[in-house]
């Protein structure tokens, strides 16, 4: 920085060079004022720049006061917000804890109801367990009853098995036992020959149907005789069937008989072949062990009829009320009756007679079967254990 030059002291030097001082004042000023104005600018400058940074700083306190206030406002609002959510969600809880309360109560009530209703259900349970093997013991001893009437196992046999669907669709795991038992029951009852009295007395109906049309030994069946014996064929037939070396070689009598009479003689053996037939119908050779049963007269025959007829109803009847003795007694008489008097070579007779045998020999007194496994697991269970 150029340094100014000294000046001498004005009350000294003015006296002596007045007229060189004169010139050189206005050099001296104007870089005083150059400076001044451009400290003036500086300080304007300085002034514009500092005025410019105070009003920004101005400008953003007040922003920052807006949004101080903005913020301050939004929080109030939400400090209000959840000043009010707090007091929802208190008495959402008072409210819950109300409802939880009844709940709880209510959820014991439903306990306590619960209980007794699983209490009732297993009393429910056992009485129905309890009736079902009740209904079932009834049932099979009414079936025994029945059997025992009718001297038949169906009864019995359809009371097992109905007592065995019954319990499959109950599906009860502690009547399993029961179930076991009617199975073994109801294949040993199966396995036992019970007499079957309904085909009995069904074959004892037909052979009384079947007397009315047996034949007497005094009376053969000529149907039978005239099946046996087959109907007499015409001359020409005859010699129709005759071998081919007999027909080719005719008889010393046709060939020596004149045309004319070969027509005659041909009708005169028909005639004698037909009266043949009729003569051996009339005449029988049989061997008869009873003579009695060829004296029968007409009357007797029906009173014969008819007592054969009430000695097979007799045995029906005790075949019904189970008495074999009886049974076996009236079947055998009737076998003696048709063997003595009637034609043992018919076929109603051979008929009727294999039935009257197979109902002997069916009708035998057999032992009843009893469900004694099947009552033993009923009781136990109906014991409860």
């Amino acid at each position: 920085m150029n340094e100014t030059p000294s000046t001498p002291d004005a009350g000294s030097a003015a006296p002596e060079r007045p007229a060189r001082m004169a010139p050189a004042a206005p050099a001296a000023a104007a870089p005083s004022l150059l400076w001044l104005w451009v400290a003036v600018v500086v300080v304007g400058l300085v002034g514009v720049v500092a005025i410019g940074l105070v009003w920004q700083t101005l400008l953003r306190e007040h922003n920052l006061e807006q949004e101080l206030v903005r913020r301050q406002q939004m929080q109030q609002e939400q400090a209000s917000e959840a000043q009010m959510l707090a007091k929802q969600a208190q008495d959402s809880a008072r409210e819950s804890a109300t409802k939880v309360s009844l709940l709880d109560a209510r959820l014991s009530e439903v306990t306590v109801q619960r209980g007794q209703i699983e209490e009732l259900i297993q009393s429910l349970s056992r009485a129905r367990d309890e009736n079902i093997v009740v209904d079932i013991d009834a049932g099979l001893r009414v079936a025994m009853q029945q059997s025992a009437l009718t001297g038949s196992a169906e009864p019995l046999v359809a009371a097992l098995k109905q007592a065995d669907e019954r319990l499959a669709r109950y599906n009860q795991p502690r009547l399993e036992g029961v179930r076991r038992a009617i199975a073994r029951d109801l294949d040993r009852v199966k396995g036992e020959g019970m007499v079957d009295v309904v085909s009995l007395t069904i074959k004892l109906d037909e052979v009384v149907r079947m007397v009315d049309d047996l034949p007497l030994r005094a009376q053969p069946d000529t149907r039978r005789d005239a099946a046996r014996t087959p109907p007499a064929a015409p001359a020409s037939a005859a010699r129709a069937k005759k071998p081919a070396a007999a027909a080719s070689a005719p008889s010393q009598e046709e060939a020596q008989a004149p045309q004319w009479l070969q027509p005659w003689l041909a009708r005169w053996d028909l005639f004698s072949e037909r009266v043949w037939v009729e003569a051996k119908s009339l005449v029988r050779v049989e061997r008869i062990e009873n003579p009695e049963a060829m004296l029968l007269e007409p009357d007797h025959v029906f009173f014969l009829r008819e007592n054969l007829k009430l000695r097979l109803l007799n045995a029906r009847l005790a075949l019904l009320a189970r008495q074999f003795t009886i049974v076996q007694s009236d079947l055998q008489g009737s076998l003696d009756a048709i063997e003595r008097y009637f034609d043992p070579k018919a076929r109603r007779t051979q008929l009727a007679l294999s039935l009257i045998r197979q109902v002997q020999q069916q009708a035998r007194h057999t032992d009843l079967p009893r469900p004694d496994n099947t009552l033993a697991a009923l009781a136990t269970a109906a014991a409860g254990r």
